[in-house]
């Protein structure tokens, strides 16, 4: 391709007058700028249609005269979008209860080990009644001789024979100690530790030759068939929380999630502390132990087809929120007002400004301008 060298008249002017000598210095710098000034327009117009053809074409490429700014992008996809309220919550049974003994005395025998299954009735350690057993052992050796004392009167007065106070006097002596044996065997019962329920012993807190008293936990017996998770609310989730809510149940110990739905909220709120109660059934497994750690996280909203970007990538301008979104045909960045809908674990779920298939800037978006040109 040929160049074509243009030349100016002011050039040959300038060039003339340095030939001749003639002009003084400044004139000939007067000239010179104008010349200058001339080819200046005449480059930026040729500069400019260039561009205009360039673009026209559909050529996006810098032509090298613009900076883009360097950004990240993703498209923006429908997700579910869920709302929790989080609280800690124990593991507890409808079934699980602590034993102790219901008279003070020594323990002789304990009958079971932790882990052992248990039935209802079944007795778990026995207490010293020997006390008890001595006076059984003289009412018993007593009665015999009251009943057959009273057989026989009651065969004379059958026959006629001696008064009706006699009888009635053998009559009351052998009830008598029938009401009294039957009350010392209900004393020696006081000295047996039974379980209420069929289960597994999941604590044996006495030892043989220990003196065991009411009160004192001695036994624990756990139905693990039957357990659940327990928590407390804040009163002021009340409106949100109801029987049948789906609740997520994490345990940090184990590093299990279990899915589940509260088949209990309390509708009444406790005037100490200004919570209310909520519970759920847990699945039986050996791992869920009473009293364990577990994290209760209420699932107070469900979207199951939101558009959701984090917290970080909402701005704010001239007090209404904004996020910034590629155009990939023009490389420019876009600025969207939003509208915002739930927001929870850093997360926002967004109600208007937005829709599915936008390529937001993920990084880069500070300082960012509306249809600043970008690359990505």
């Amino acid at each position: 391709m040929k160049n074509i060298i243009k030349v100016t008249a002011g050039s040959l002017f300038i060039s003339a007058m340095i030939a001749c000598g003639g002009g003084s210095g400044i004139e000939i710098k007067k000239a010179k700028l104008e010349e200058l000034k001339a080819k200046q327009s005449e480059i930026a117009a040729e500069i400019k249609a260039l561009e205009t053809e360039i673009a026209s074409s559909g050529d996006s490429t810098n032509s090298g005269n613009e900076k883009r700014k360097m950004v990240a992008i993703a498209p923006l996809e429908a997700s579910t979008f869920e709302k929790y309220i989080d609280v800690q919550g124990r593991v507890d049974g409808d079934e699980n209860v602590v034993l102790s003994a219901k008279v003070p005395a020594s323990v002789i025998k304990i009958h079971v080990r932790a882990g052992d299954p248990v039935k209802k009735g079944q007795t778990l350690a026995t207490l010293d009644g020997e006390i008890v057993k001595t006076q059984i052992k003289d009412l018993e050796t007593n009665y015999k001789l009251v009943a057959e004392v009273f057989n026989k009167q009651k065969s004379l007065w059958e026959k006629g024979v001696g008064s009706e106070i006699q009888f009635l006097q053998a009559k009351t002596n052998k009830e008598s100690l029938e009401q009294k044996l039957a009350t010392l065997k209900e004393n020696l019962d006081m000295y047996v530790i039974s379980s209420p329920i069929t289960g597994t012993v999941d604590e044996v807190n006495l030892k043989e030759g220990q003196m065991a008293a009411p009160g004192m936990p001695a036994i624990r017996v756990v139905n693990f068939a039957k357990l659940k998770v327990k928590a407390d609310l804040a009163e002021t989730y009340a409106p949100e929380v109801k029987s049948g809510n789906a609740v997520v149940i994490q345990f940090p110990d184990l590093n299990k999630e279990y899915r589940t739905n509260l088949h209990y909220s309390g509708r009444s709120i406790d005037q100490l502390n200004r919570t209310f109660k909520i519970e759920a059934d847990l699945p039986s497994s050996p791992e869920y132990i009473p009293n364990m750690i577990a994290v209760v996280k209420v699932i107070s909203y469900r979207n199951p087809n939101a558009l959701v970007v984090p917290m970080s990538l909402v701005q704010e301008s001239d007090g209404a929120k904004i996020v910034y979104v590629a155009d990939k045909a023009s490389k420019k960045a876009v600025k969207r007002t939003v509208t915002l809908g739930k927001v929870y674990n850093g997360k926002a779920e967004i109600t208007s400004g937005l829709k599915a298939g936008d390529l937001i800037i993920t990084a880069g978006y500070n300082d960012l301008n509306d249809q600043e040109s970008i690359e990505f």
